[in-house]
């Protein structure tokens, strides 16, 4: 039977610094974020390693000083007797994994050390951005938002600034790790999460369910009120994340229908199937304005902006509003609706005849 996306506590949310249990041996944890998207849920669940009973955290938030204070409030000794065993981190984004190093560093224990467990692509990914920033900064970006027809000399030129983007909110990635892959079965505490590997929105994104009381922490796979962000980025121009992503998706939809939803933004829901369902209509439609667009006249990425975001963005968001709308040109490119040519050095797309 058809479950309706609902939410199980309503707008209860917990305070910054504070937790809130959800079911047993799972809490919730929301901090800050310095972006339009301007929170993040983290979690915090019972662990027990070596006989030692303590905590493992999923995902860490950025590396500001609000959230590493946050942090402090709920596993500095005054607040709780039990270290820090280890960190899952679901993908590479600054604010799953800008702490995790930190986090290691201040509440693990020193002789053993709690590992980072993540998947082996992201686990690379994040190492390679601290290096150089990838996909929304530097000049290797600016020559790609360039070549998808950005053409506003002042965003290009701050866009050029932020090389340094990601490892300022990452200052460092724990080098050791455990790697996680898709279907192993990984112990927290008395529970045995599955993992699920996802594609399309970071290289390789790793959630975790539970067959026991239908748990999923879904990390920005799904999530209940806003569509993750799917993007090319200038280190892999001719992908199809877009393509990746609705299959990742649709494999969800094999989960209870009464699956409780932990999504890394927004509150946790049930309705997994008619959320999985709302976001491929989303999609859908999205691909649809593009080929009506691309009928009357070839299309940049840039032309397309005020097509699929009807807002005014600031760099931030046009960053990833180019991406997204690159991901969705290459989808119909790659899967033969529209065809592309080079013009004076910008990509522009034409619907097929």
């Amino acid at each position: 039977m058809a479950i309706e996306l609902h939410y199980p506590w309503q707008d209860a949310l917990p305070a910054t610094g504070d937790r809130m249990t959800l079911r047993p041996g799972i809490q919730w944890v929301r901090m800050p974020l310095p972006f339009a998207l301007n929170h993040i849920n983290l979690w915090m669940l019972d662990d027990r390693q070596e006989e030692q009973t303590g905590w493992c955290v999923v995902d860490a938030g950025v590396a500001t000083e609000t959230i590493r204070h946050a942090w402090q409030r709920l596993l500095a000794p005054k607040a709780s007797t039990r270290p820090l065993l280890r960190i899952v981190v679901t993908h590479m984004h600054p604010d799953h994994i800008g702490n995790a190093q930190w986090l290691i560093e201040q509440f693990s224990r020193a002789k053993h050390p709690a590992r980072l467990w993540m998947s082996a692509t992201d686990h690379l990914a994040a190492q390679l951005a601290c290096q150089e920033t990838t996909g929304y900064g530097g000049e290797h970006a600016v020559r790609f938002f360039a070549a998808h027809g950005l053409s506003d000399r002042d965003s290009l030129e701050k866009i050029r600034q932020r090389n340094g983007y990601y490892a300022s909110m990452v200052p460092s990635v724990p080098r050791i790790y455990a790697r996680l892959m898709d279907g192993m079965t990984v112990r927290i505490g008395e529970r045995e999460w599955r993992c699920l590997a996802g594609y399309g929105h970071s290289p390789e994104h790793i959630s975790l369910f539970d067959e026991s009381d239908h748990t999923l922490i879904s990390g920005d796979m799904l999530l209940p009120r806003i569509s993750t962000n799917i993007s090319v980025i200038n280190s892999e121009p001719e992908a199809d994340p877009l393509g990746l992503f609705l299959t990742s998706i649709k494999r969800l939809k094999a989960l209870p229908a009464d699956t409780l939803v932990l999504p890394s933004h927004g509150l946790p829901f049930v309705g997994i199937h008619a959320r999985v369902d709302q976001l491929l209509a989303h999609h859908a439609a999205r691909l649809e304005d593009i080929r009506q667009a691309c009928l009357q006249a070839p299309q940049t990425a840039a032309d397309l902006l005020p097509v699929l975001f009807n807002r005014a963005l600031d760099l931030h968001q046009t960053t990833f509003a180019m991406g997204e709308a690159v991901a969705h040109l290459n989808h119909l490119w790659l899967t033969g609706e529209l065809s592309r040519h080079e013009d004076n050095g910008v990509w522009r797309f034409s619907a097929r005849r």
